[in-house]
């Protein structure tokens, strides 16, 4: 189809329906109806060509695996709680922790063994800081965020064996599609990790203030005096004092799953003939990380049925967890229709013919900050990727702007939403096992979230004038 500004409306449609809503799916599956009735003007036939997309979605090859490593890796997740590998790590964890250097340095280093997920993290971490939240000796504010800068904004930035991975690398890949690219997704994955600018300074601000600035305690209220002796297992399910202590059912699967991606991604390049270092470039990343869960997903199941965890426990865990990642599921679904959609009504073309008016050094910090007021309002760094990386690779094409750069900005974009919106899932769920008020704690991180967005501006600006 020509392009037209009609290829502009389904976004127009996303963005204002999911802003007000505060849910980002409803403003997708609007967008993509939007999208299939100016194809198909009639009432079936719009209808009939929703499903189309959506399933022409679903059948591809590489959709397929995405799928399939998603529902897996939260399956494996699920395992791992119920079998007590996450409340095993933080007793262990807690027992050796004295002093308030210790208590920091285990929230940074358990990142090796937690980064799998955002959430991951919170329930890994977040209860062996509550309960040592004296030693520590700073507000619990400031725990929550020092917490929360370790986790979305570092696993954004680790390019295997976390949920992320497999969504990131998809939508880069249905955009450089849409616009007729052939590089390979998970090589611009890779080159954009460095310019995700937000997430490296939010990093360093939580580094800041974890040893260098001083901190304050919190003024005991009545409520939380009463509360003074709660006990940390109520804090989360996955900690809760009916589970078994095992440790190692978290150690064994994190460490089987991170090695295994590693090894069959170098495995897959060296069968091509490549170097030892290119082997990694080069090889089907997505193909390797699937095998390798699906290995540590069987590994890990004879490993808890060694242990005498029964059968269908284990089996209700995996589906379980996997069942909780199902939204995200849908979510990209819809994603992947609504980006082939308006690439067939002629989006990138119109972009192209249509923004040569802005400054090409000037795209990127744009970009950034837009998204960024976006995935404020929506509260999703994955519901802000989807929305904007087509537009972001198309004005990259339409503005001659480092495709890396502009990946890395679209999702820095997303990671400020995730860190700084009180509608976020990280914000939310750190707020709750911390016992703080949503509101004040999102207030409270707003400030410095701002001025690490203002830095990644200026970052992004410098950066187009430089390559």
């Amino acid at each position: 189809m020509d392009a037209s500004w009609l290829s502009i409306l389904p976004f127009l449609v996303v963005i204002p329906i999911a802003i007000f809503t505060k849910e980002v799916l409803p403003g997708l599956i609007a967008g993509l109806m939007v999208g299939c009735y100016l194809i198909s003007p009639s009432l079936l036939g719009g209808m009939q060509t929703f499903l189309f997309y959506v399933v022409q979605a679903l059948i591809d090859e590489n959709n397929i695996k995405i799928v399939v490593f998603l529902y897996s890796f939260a399956g494996l997740v699920g395992m791992i709680k119920v079998t007590g590998g996450i409340k095993g790590f933080v007793e262990k964890a807690a027992e050796k922790i004295t002093t308030k250097k210790q208590a920091l340095a285990i929230t940074y280093i358990s990142t090796l063994g937690t980064f799998i997920a955002p959430t991951f993290r919170f329930v890994t971490i977040t209860p062996i800081m509550k309960a040592l939240l004296k030693k520590v000796k700073m507000s619990t504010k400031e725990l929550g965020f020092v917490i929360e800068s370790t986790a979305t904004p570092l696993i954004v930035l680790i390019p295997v064996a976390t949920a992320f991975v497999g969504y990131m690398v998809s939508v880069i890949q249905i955009s450089v599609e849409n616009v007729g690219g052939e590089i390979e997704p998970y090589s611009l994955f890779i080159q954009s990790i460095p310019y995700n600018f937000f997430a490296i300074t939010i990093i360093i601000v939580g580094i800041y203030l974890s040893f260098f600035h001083p901190s304050h305690t919190d003024a005991p209220t009545e409520i939380e005096e009463e509360k003074e002796e709660e006990d940390w297992h109520e804090c989360h399910p996955a900690v809760s004092k009916d589970l078994p202590t095992k440790p190692w059912n978290l150690i064994v699967p994190i460490i089987l799953v991170i090695s295994l991606t590693l090894f069959l991604t170098w495995w897959d390049g060296a069968l091509q003939g490549y170097s030892f270092f290119d082997a990694f470039i080069n090889a089907n990343v997505l193909q390797a990380m699937v095998v390798a869960l699906l290995i540590t997903v069987f590994v890990s199941i004879a490993f808890f049925l060694f242990q005498r965890f029964t059968l269908s426990g284990i089996i209700n865990s995996f589906i379980s967890g996997g069942n909780d990642l199902m939204s995200v599921i849908v979510l990209l679904s819809v994603v992947w229709g609504l980006s082939s959609v308006t690439d067939d009504l002629g989006f990138t073309g119109f972009v192209t013919a249509h923004t040569n008016w802005i400054p090409a050094n000037f795209i990127t910090p744009l970009m950034f900050a837009f998204g960024a007021l976006i995935s404020y309002f929506i509260g999703s760094a994955w519901g802000t990727w989807g929305i904007l990386m087509p537009l972001g690779v198309s004005l990259s094409i339409a503005g001659d702007v480092s495709l890396p750069l502009i990946i890395g900005a679209v999702f820095a974009s997303g990671s400020f939403g995730a860190f700084a919106s009180p509608l976020s899932d990280d914000t939310n769920t750190i707020a709750k096992i911390l016992g703080l008020s949503v509101m004040d704690y999102a207030r409270f991180k707003l400030k410095p979230a701002l001025i690490a967005a203002g830095i990644t501006v200026l970052l992004y600006t410098g950066a187009s004038f430089l390559l």
